[in-house]
């Protein structure tokens, strides 16, 4: 029987996660299909739910708007989603619904590969914004040992997001000893990137476009940077592990993605 995945967005017309994971099922061989769902409102997301529950769907991947009411819909949760108040990975078993984050492994992963100098244990790391992505970049960036402070234009919600995930609320300032800005805005940030350290690594989380304007900013002072496409591609292997019971085989998805962005490696 041919399992059913895929991933459920708004909009969500231009995910690569169904090139990533249908590359993935054909090196493996396996008799799956991986989609893209584009539910118009809740109501909608949970009608897939639904329809994972009654067994016509092993796994989703949830992106943006879906993520908070992916993981209320859960029978079970990982330590990771709880953490994250949010859920971009459901997987479907005997009716049940579990629920996890995979977005920290995927940060995590594409810092491994993209700035293997970095070691953030004890030391000063910046995140920009206070929504779902923000979130998911703390804890994961907290359970390293980094010392995480979060920069919001309203402290209020800073100040939410950092309770319980041991950040701080930083101001601007602290950008001047941070070893690493993370930037989870879904929009350019307004920040002087002048007074960086001149080993400060930059990452941002979006991946559309690839080099992004902070991004663009970073490489003018000669600082290494981090694209979103390589989060996307780490967080979408412990995905495809729990959805279909096997490790994504070892073959190159990256230049794929680049040449559905228009990038060349």
């Amino acid at each position: 029987m041919t399992l059913r995945a895929g991933v459920a967005g708004q909009p969500i017309v231009h995910s690569l996660s169904p090139l990533i994971h249908t590359a993935w099922i054909a090196a493996a061989g396996l008799d799956a299909d991986y989609c893209a769902f584009g539910p118009a409102d809740a109501a909608g997301f949970a009608e897939l739910v639904a329809d994972g529950r009654a067994g016509r769907l092993r796994g989703l991947n949830v992106t943006a708007p879906f993520k908070e009411q992916a993981l209320a819909l859960a029978d079970e949760a990982s330590a990771a989603a709880r953490t994250c108040g949010s859920a971009n990975l459901l997987v479907f078993e005997n009716g049940r619904v579990r629920a996890d984050s995979t977005d920290g492994v995927g940060l995590m992963a594409a810092l491994t590969e993209q700035a293997p100098q970095l070691d953030v244990r004890g030391r000063t790391v910046v995140v920009l914004g206070a929504g779902g992505a923000a979130r998911a970049a703390v804890a994961a960036l907290s359970g390293t040992g980094a010392a995480v402070g979060v920069l919001n234009r309203t402290r209020a919600r800073a100040e939410l997001l950092a309770q319980g995930l041991g950040a701080t609320v930083v101001e601007a300032e602290a950008l001047a000893g941070a070893v690493l800005v993370v930037n989870a805005l879904s929009v350019p940030p307004e920040v002087d990137l002048s007074c960086l350290r001149d080993d400060a690594v930059l990452m941002d989380m979006t991946y559309r476009p690839l080099v992004t304007p902070f991004l663009t900013q970073g490489r003018a002072r000669g600082l290494t940077t981090v694209d979103g496409l390589g989060m996307l591609i780490g967080q979408a292997r412990p995905s495809f592990h729990a959805i279909f019971g096997i490790e994504p085989p070892p073959i190159d998805v990256r230049t794929p993605a680049l040449a559905a962005l228009g990038e060349t490696p």
